[in-house]
Parts: C-alpha cells; sequence; structure tokens
C-alpha cells in the first residue's frame, strides 16, 4: 500500500471564511467580517489586522484597570 498525503496550506490569495477567522483570533462575527472586508482578501493583512485590533484591545483595557 503507498499512500499520498497532500496537506495544503491555503494561499495568500484565497479568503478567509468568517467563522474560522473569527475562531482563529476569538473575536465575534461582527467584528470579523469587519476586518476581513477592510483587509481581505490578503491573509497576511487580515492576521495583522486582527493582532493589531486584540493589542488595541488588550492597551484600552490597561488604561481602563489604572484609573
Amino acid at each position: 500500500m503507498d499512500f499520498e498525503f497532500d496537506i495544503r496550506h491555503p494561499s495568500d490569495d484565497q479568503p478567509y471564511e468568517i467563522t474560522s477567522f473569527a475562531k482563529k483570533y476569538g473575536l465575534t462575527i461582527p467584528i470579523a467580517d469587519a476586518v476581513l472586508f477592510a483587509k481581505g482578501p490578503s491573509r497576511t493583512a487580515c492576521d495583522a489586522a486582527a493582532l493589531a485590533f486584540l493589542c488595541a484591545i488588550a492597551a484600552q483595557a490597561k488604561r481602563q484597570r489604572a484609573q
């Protein structure tokens, strides 16, 4: 028996599906949809935008705790 496995990674030009993107970054569906709309279809740009959004949320929460 000779098995051949083809593990494919989505290329950068294939857009994310909203639910998988939301789960990947722990975002709500509306926020994930907004990020994908603004930065899609580039997966690299969407990943960077999601990380920037999460950093901004964390910084805002830190500022609110400090007050």
